[in-house]
């Protein structure tokens, strides 16, 4: 008998209140990044019913209307109706911003980091994307639910939803779905009959193929029976309170720091993103089939504190070997990721949903697979 678990990650539609929040935070960034390469951006967003409230420390020669963007940015998402409960014409919202510390502006004038933390990145060889497979199904369900509503396939979806993807492993290894729930919030007077009907002809039979099934695979399709009380007529939403959806869905460690909201000096993004690029790039050149890096930073500080790989034993030469080549060819300062990555430009937004990583977009330069040969060439 093999090593048997089951491991279960989740996924959120971009109606959902906390990913409103985090889209509204990086909406504001890219603004600022349009207009002001340089500007510092540490943006915290919440909504609860019928207002928004967007705080933080932002500094820039440009200027942003927070009000018309977020607004925009709500009729974007399917907030167009009253009925709703919170409709993007009517919504309060409330903002507070004052600049950024200038003791911390300090330190990252110098090329020093934003803040204090520590960073994890992950790969695995178990999907084409490099990433845990029950994640990589749990977003391309949602972003599915989210596809037949705005292109109303089906004319009753709400902007709120939820997948949930159960695998099974044996041995590391994927072997099947166990379970999928799907939770879509819909008009009322709609059978949850149609509506079971429909999520799964259109939803996951569409995502997920039949060799990926077990034999009886478990189909929950709103479990409480009704779901027409949605979005933040239903629930507060804060930004960066989804970390794990927006990462590797429980999968290996999480350093605690949100992305969203955040410019790319603040290591919480970019050493996220510098270390999903390595893992990945370690992964795809064969030296492993999994592994995990982490990065820590000290406030002000140009050069990491510590780096950390584990390649789950299965890398084909030591993990402190693997260290010696990431120090020797790549610069891992927040200035030298910034530089590598090219990630002062305003491409934030469309991060905020359906996770940072694991997506085929030109603009995510932390999925290119473009230093194999780095790591290739320098194994022994």
């Amino acid at each position: 008998m093999g090593n048997y678990y089951f491991f279960t990650s989740e996924s959120v539609c971009e109606g959902h209140p906390d990913k409103i929040c985090d889209q509204i935070s990086d909406l504001i960034l890219d603004e600022v990044l349009k207009q002001d390469k340089n500007g510092r951006v540490a943006c915290e967003t919440l909504t609860t019913r019928g207002i928004l409230f967007i705080a933080g420390e932002i500094t820039t020669t440009g200027y942003v209307d927070i009000p018309e963007i977020a607004r925009n940015l709500l009729k974007e998402i399917g907030y167009t109706d009253p009925s709703y409960g919170f409709q993007y014409e009517s919504v309060g919202i409330i903002t507070s911003i004052q600049e950024q510390a200038p003791e911390i502006a300090m330190g990252v004038d110098r090329g020093g980091a934003g803040d204090q933390g520590m960073m994890f990145g992950y790969a695995t060889d178990e999907t084409p994307e490099l990433m845990p497979l029950p994640i990589m199904f749990a977003h391309k369900l949602v972003m599915r639910l989210a596809e037949i509503r705005k292109k109303k396939i089906v004319d009753y979806l709400r902007p709120d939803g939820k997948s949930q993807v159960t695998v099974l492993y044996e041995n590391g290894k994927p072997v099947y779905i166990e379970s999928v729930v799907i939770s879509a919030q819909h008009n009322p007077g709609v059978s949850q009959k149609k509506i079971r009907e429909d999520i799964i002809e259109l939803v996951i039979n569409y995502v997920i193929p039949q060799e990926l099934r077990s034999k009886n695979m478990k189909i929950f399709i709103n479990p409480t029976g009704s779901f027409t009380i949605g979005g933040p007529m239903a629930d507060t939403g804060v930004t960066g309170r989804k970390i794990i959806v927006d990462t590797y869905g429980g999968v290996g460690s999480h350093g605690g720091g949100c992305f969203s909201g955040k410019d790319p000096t603040k290591v919480d993004r970019s050493g996220s993103y510098i270390a999903r690029y390595l893992a990945k790039n370690i992964v795809a050149s064969g030296l492993a089939k999994k592994c995990e890096i982490q990065i820590a930073y000290v406030i002000g500080q140009v050069e990491p504190v510590s780096l950390m790989i584990n390649t789950k034993n299965t890398g084909v030469i030591p993990d402190d070997e693997i260290v010696k080549i990431v120090k020797e060819n790549f610069d891992l300062s927040p200035r030298g990721i910034i530089k590598k990555l090219d990630l002062l430009r305003p491409i934030y937004k469309k991060t905020a949903c359906y996770g940072h990583f694991g997506r085929n977009d030109e603009d995510f330069t932390w999925e290119k697979i473009d230093s194999t040969e780095i790591f290739i060439k320098n194994a022994k």
